[in-house]
């Protein structure tokens, strides 16, 4: 196995970072550390990589383990070109969130927390995503397709296949 770290440009960023806080907080720098492993790392958090991150910020293991399982924007194990992270609470459920996370296990033959065989998809539901008016809703990367209903969903597909297609 390889070993995790950052390379320089990334550690300069990580300095950066723990700069903005005040002198012997570095643990206020672990979720934009996290997040930066996490894109700097395959899009998920081993636990080699969470032991790396604590070693940098000079914190115990499990003090990182304790944020990443806590927060669902953090992977724990490796996901798709394309994470859809359905919203499941009160508002996305009473809207359908259920029906369309159904028709997308469904569509893609694939549960909650899976991954397609071609490695293209993982779904994932996650609490609220604060877009409760454009519910049923989820998060495709870094924006929010709202309104869900399977015609939708298809279209979402099918625009993933073609831009990995293009890739």
């Amino acid at each position: 196995m390889a070993v995790v770290q950052f390379s320089e440009e990334k550690l300069n960023k990580v300095k950066e970072i723990i700069a903005r806080y005040p002198e012997g907080k570095q643990k206020s720098a672990l979720i934009p550390v996290l997040h930066l492993a996490q894109e700097s790392f395959d899009g998920w958090l081993s636990a080699e990589t969470m032991d790396y991150v604590a070693s940098l910020l000079q914190l115990k293991p499990i003090e990182v383990y304790e944020v990443a399982t806590f927060y669902s924007m953090f992977n724990l194990k490796p996901v798709g070109a394309y994470l859809f992270e359905v919203c499941h609470t009160g508002p996305c459920m009473v809207s359908g969130s259920d029906q369309i996370i159904d028709y997308i296990k469904s569509k893609l033959g694939i549960g909650v927390g899976e991954t397609t065989a071609d490695g293209l998809f993982t779904l994932k539901t996650v609490e609220c995503l604060g877009a409760c008016g454009y519910a049923p809703m989820m998060q495709l990367g870094k924006h929010y397709r709202e309104h869900l209903t399977p015609a939708k969903v298809d279209e979402i597909i099918a625009e993933c296949r073609a831009n990995a297609n293009a890739n």
